[in-house]
């Protein structure tokens, strides 16, 4: 999602900070109606296109529907946070390859620092909504001293 900053604080350590956080631009005040919209559709054109419609993710017998954010196991719901839903998302859409904790804090939470554990106990709730034998895994696997990789069921 583009973010545009707006701010009283218009100096150039103010706009070089707000855009280090993240903004893809950044407005100091005053600026004109005209200017702002100009702004957003340049942020806008940058972005990229809108997304794609509807995609449902499947493996094995388990299916993602990105659009509905339903998630089920054998035709059965699996009840999922947000934050799970998205890792979950994240991971089936990534098969067979292995991402750090701090990879996935970035993709999923949108995090350049946090705690990493986070991520691990996000997977272990993961693991026992989704997987036969949760301290077995066959999908969603440890890659020790890496992190975590999901291992497509076909």
């Amino acid at each position: 999602m583009p973010i545009i900053m707006l701010s009283a604080l218009g100096g150039e350590r103010d706009r070089v900070a707000g855009l280090r956080l993240g903004a893809d631009d950044f407005v100091g005040k005053p600026f004109s109606p005209r200017e702002l919209v100009a702004r957003v559709d340049s942020v806008l054109r940058r972005s990229g296109p809108a997304p794609a419609a509807s995609r449902v993710l499947a493996d094995g017998n388990l299916t993602v529907d990105t659009d509905r954010h339903v998630t089920t196991l054998a035709d059965h719901a699996v009840a999922l946070t947000v934050r799970e839903f998205a890792l979950l998302r994240f991971l089936v859409g990534n098969p067979g390859i292995a991402f750090t904790r701090e990879d996935l804090l970035k993709q999923v939470w949108g995090w350049t620092v946090g705690d990493r554990s986070t991520v691990t106990v996000h997977v272990r709730r993961l693991r026992e909504k989704i997987e036969v034998d949760p301290t077995r895994p066959t999908r969603l696997l440890t890659i020790w001293g890496i992190g975590y990789l999901w291992e497509a069921q076909g």
